[in-house]
């Protein structure tokens, strides 16, 4: 993963700050995007977007907490850096509890907002795999036979082949090659393996 292939989307209504943070982004290689608004960010915004979020949380129109609260109900992975000009406690604590992945106080010195952007990227980076992780086990669940998947259930739940072929009223034999099609068709490695991806795709 390059830095060119991820974006650092920033949001600040003050041209002027807008400015100097998207020149200190750019001198890092760290492919920013500006915006004088929530609105056009927002237009903007793809659903595969990669990257991160810097926001000023005072804006006209949609602040920067109304962003997060937008970017979360639209299921958004980037994470959100919010700053401010405001030593604002209460607004620090509406941005946490909206999903900040941080928060900030202007000034702040360059090398701090960097380091937060490229914990941000790496957040992100992690965040997207382990989606597309869960994209794949979903697909091999539903490559399962409606009777495959009743034999799967038993076998997260800890049945044994003996109980899951009374429960099913089919053989032990049976139930043993429908096992075998499960763990194939799942690509697990082992029983441990099968449960932990099978409980991994439940929890999304």
């Amino acid at each position: 993963m390059t830095s060119a292939e991820r974006t650092v989307f920033v949001v600040d209504d003050d041209e002027a700050a807008l400015d100097s943070l998207l020149m200190l982004l750019r001198s890092e290689r760290l492919n920013p995007r500006g915006f004088s608004s929530a609105s056009d960010f927002l237009t903007s915004l793809t659903p595969d977007a990669r990257g991160c979020v810097i926001s000023d949380v005072r804006m006209p129109g949609m602040d920067g907490v109304e962003l997060l609260k937008t970017l979360k109900a639209m299921h958004c992975m980037l994470p959100v850096i919010v700053i401010t000009g405001h030593a604002d406690v209460t607004v620090a604590v509406q941005a946490m509890k909206s999903g900040a992945a941080d928060f900030i106080e202007k000034p702040f010195e360059s090398e701090l907002i960097l380091r937060l952007v490229r914990s941000s990227l790496e957040d992100n980076d992690d965040a997207v795999d382990a989606n597309a992780q869960r994209h794949r086990i979903q697909r091999r669940l539903e490559s399962l036979t409606a009777r495959e998947r009743q034999v799967l259930d038993l076998i997260v739940q800890g049945s044994s082949n003996k109980v899951i072929a009374a429960s099913l009223s089919i053989s032990p034999r049976t139930v043993e090659i429908y096992r075998a099609n499960v763990m194939s068709k799942m690509r697990a490695d082992s029983l441990s393996d099968l449960v932990r991806m099978t409980l991994s795709a439940s929890m999304n």
